[in-house]
């Protein structure tokens, strides 16, 4: 996709569904039935092209390339694969899961996370990003109670579906990276558990999970924290809130694998903002260099308020800027955790 697409217009949209996020959240434009009174949407095929946000042969969204940035999408010629779960972008409340064939809804799967999250790693991963049934936000309300289960267990068998599909047909025995935002995350835990902890094998093909804005509901025996720039086979997030703050989010809330983007270690160390290469402000228009600083306290990582404009906050949460505000860090640290994977093997 070209980077050149009308920002404007969708971030214009973008604050409305900020404030239509806050909204749902105290209960508004819950779906009017129980989850058994839906049919369901149908069950994404994904030996079809059109089940997928994002493939390496394919143009699409996780192509962009900031402009004037001199990065570069290397999909091309990379050696690793990223599987890349999206968050939640289904707001409607008209069911409890999203349609794969709602144009609507995938053109903002793909206009914000799929560009703004996912092209983070298309400087040295082929991009692999599965469209899934996802559940709709308020399915994370408390007052969703069992039917919101059922919604987020129906978006986890599509994304355990797609995840077989790719080992199956696209990896051919190649490291890859997981990663995800959100509901994606939440997925994407899931997914470790039930996939890597007890499998030696995918083990060892994973370069590391960058399981970003979810709280962590799982401890794994086998996988670690990431706790250094290089380190493989290793967890990293954070939830990233506006200095002092304390959560309150049940859902986001804290992380126990909270991991510095800036410095790349879980321990309490102030990270000046000198250290951030740059964030990716909303208009996907340039790349800000210094934009903020990074300190982890009680599992949260706490930053100042960015100068410049463009990094979305509700309240003192910056869910929906997780990635934004570190792009350039983390599209660094994919090659920078790559490299050491591959000196690993030959040792």
């Amino acid at each position: 996709m070209n980077s050149n697409f009308p920002a404007n217009k969708f971030f214009g949209k973008i604050s409305v569904l900020i404030l239509i996020t806050s909204t749902l959240l105290t209960g508004c434009f819950q779906p009017v039935r129980n989850f058994t009174k839906y049919e369901q949407p149908p069950v994404p095929d994904y030996s079809k092209t059109s089940s997928w946000a994002a493939l390496p042969g394919m143009k699409d969204s996780a192509d962009a390339i900031p402009p004037g940035s001199g990065m570069i999408d290397g999909q091309a010629f990379a050696k690793v694969d990223v599987f890349y779960i999206h968050p939640t972008l289904d707001f409607s409340g008209k069911g409890w899961n999203g349609d794969i064939h709602n144009k609507k809804l995938n053109k903002r799967v793909d206009i914000y996370p799929i560009r703004f999250q996912a092209s983070a790693f298309n400087g040295s991963c082929k991009v692999y990003a599965p469209r899934y049934r996802q559940a709709t936000l308020y399915s994370f309300t408390k007052r969703a109670g069992e039917n919101g289960k059922k919604a987020l267990d129906l978006a986890y068998e599509d994304v355990v579906r797609a995840f077989q599909y790719y080992l199956l047909n696209y990896n051919q025995g190649r490291p890859f990276v997981i990663a995800a935002h959100s509901q994606g995350s939440r997925h994407a835990y899931h997914l470790l558990h039930d996939f890597f902890d007890n499998n030696p094998v995918l083990q060892k093909q994973l370069v590391a999970a960058y399981i970003i804005g979810f709280k962590t509901d799982s401890i794994y025996k086998n996988i670690p924290a990431c706790d250094s720039a290089t380190q493989t086979g290793c967890i990293l997030s954070w939830n990233t809130y506006k200095w002092g703050a304390k959560s309150t989010n049940e859902f986001i809330g804290s992380n126990v694998y909270c991991t510095n983007p800036l410095l790349w270690k879980c321990d309490t160390s102030y990270a000046g903002k000198e250290l951030n290469l740059g964030g990716l402000p909303r208009r996907f228009d340039r790349v800000d260099k210094g934009i903020t600083d990074a300190k982890i306290q009680n599992g949260l990582l706490w930053i100042h308020k960015p100068k410049k404009r463009g990094y979305f906050r509700v309240g003192r949460n910056y869910h929906v800027s997780d990635y934004n505000l570190f792009y350039s860090n983390i599209r660094e640290n994919v090659q920078e955790r790559i490299d050491s994977y591959y000196r690993q093997k030959q040792e």
